[in-house]
């Protein structure tokens, strides 16, 4: 018997900003990897009977690697469990999911993605600001601040003919 991976976005932090769809899954996990920026609240939601565990990365320190996760989202589903892999914001946003997806496509595991908000939704609306506003910024540009080559190849000065908000996601010391 086969199991399932449930890429699942956990939000900002917030437990009433997490989709039903979420709740609901994380009720009925039998295991739940989680990131290091999931909120103690959120965690608490998890009933004390599902295995619970933190692999997440934070400031270069990390729990797990990115292959030791996609070995145990592949292992865990592979031996018939329901696994929840919990990320911080949204999986599909700077969340490795690309490289998750591969494993589990490869290992012929099932997988569904669950969307969450991401940090710069929440941090948006909690201040108020729009990222976006038709008489100044008519488009809104997402930026990692680092990449796998470590080469910034960012044309900023594009951005700025652009009038773009720029959301910079791990900027490290660089900005």
């Amino acid at each position: 018997m086969t199991g399932k991976v449930y890429l699942v976005g956990a939000g900002p932090g917030d437990p009433e900003l997490l989709t039903l769809k979420a709740v609901r899954l994380l009720k009925h996990a039998d295991v739940v990897l989680h990131d290091e920026l999931v909120s103690a609240e959120i965690l608490q939601m998890v009933p004390i009977d599902v295995q619970l565990r933190n692999v997440g990365k934070r400031c270069g320190k990390k729990n797990a690697s990115q292959e030791e996760i996609n070995f145990l989202m592949v292992t865990l589903a592979a031996s018939g469990l329901q696994v929840v892999r919990l990320k911080g914001g949204d999986p599909l946003v700077f969340g490795r999911v690309g490289e998750k997806i591969a494993a589990l496509r490869s290992a012929n595991i099932e997988f569904e993605i669950v969307p969450g908000i991401t940090a710069a939704l929440g941090a948006a609306s909690t201040a108020k600001i729009p990222l976006t506003h038709r008489h100044s910024s008519q488009a809104l540009v997402f930026l990692a601040g680092h990449s796998a080559t470590g080469n910034d190849l960012t044309n900023w000065s594009a951005l700025v003919s652009l009038g773009a908000t720029v959301v910079i996601y791990m900027p490290g010391h660089r900005y």
